[in-house]
């Protein structure tokens, strides 16, 4: 823990699918003057994602489901993402495989580390985990489209990889986790 944080008190104010605490405590500024600060913080865990792609196809899998907080936010809700899950008592790593197959129907089994990245640090205690994968026909083992016990409605779109770049600089594709794996793609020369 930092020697500039100090008096951390935690109250949690709703605790169902994720938890709302409010958080205070005393910080040290460069100027080694202590403020008292008051935030609220939402946790839900940490979450894994991964994005499939086919160099030879140069294809990559997507999925497509409504979001209410971006509905909320005035967008249409259904987003374009990369297969993601939170992690619930498995290593990242699990946690992409069991989603991949869950999600898009396709059983993957090498994994690319990409990063671990905090996705709203101002507000929300959330890491996840980020990874690229190669796929192939042979390894669609199922139809996808989520878990019905999850209430998940999950429409599977392969992607022309041009074509994901392209509809990226034109803001269809917003989900934060997948414009960092989609630029990452693009930067790493794996579909060239």
């Amino acid at each position: 823990m930092s020697e500039r944080i100090k008096n951390i008190n935690e109250r949690i104010l709703h605790d169902q699918w994720a938890t709302l605490k409010s958080v205070s405590f005393d910080y040290k500024n460069a100027d080694d003057r202590w403020t008292s600060v008051k935030r609220e913080v939402f946790d839900r865990g940490d979450g894994a994602s991964v994005l499939l792609y086919n160099n030879n196809k140069k294809t990559v899998i997507l999925v497509r489901q409504f979001r209410l907080p971006a509905f909320l936010n005035g967008d249409s809700g259904f987003l374009l993402e990369t297969c993601a899950g939170m992690i619930e008592g498995q290593t990242p790593e699990k946690t992409v495989m069991r989603e991949v197959l869950e999600e898009t129907g396709y059983e993957i089994e090498i994994l690319e580390k990409v990063a671990d990245v905090f996705m709203s640090p101002g507000a929300s205690t959330e890491r996840i985990h980020l990874y690229i994968a190669p796929y192939d026909e042979s390894q669609k083992v199922g139809a996808g489209g989520g878990l019905e016990t999850e209430d998940e409605d999950i429409e599977v779109v392969e992607y022309a990889f041009a074509k994901a770049l392209e509809d990226l600089s034109k803001g269809m594709i917003r989900d934060a986790k997948t414009v960092i794996l989609l630029q990452h793609l693009a930067l790493s020369g794996i579909m060239e």
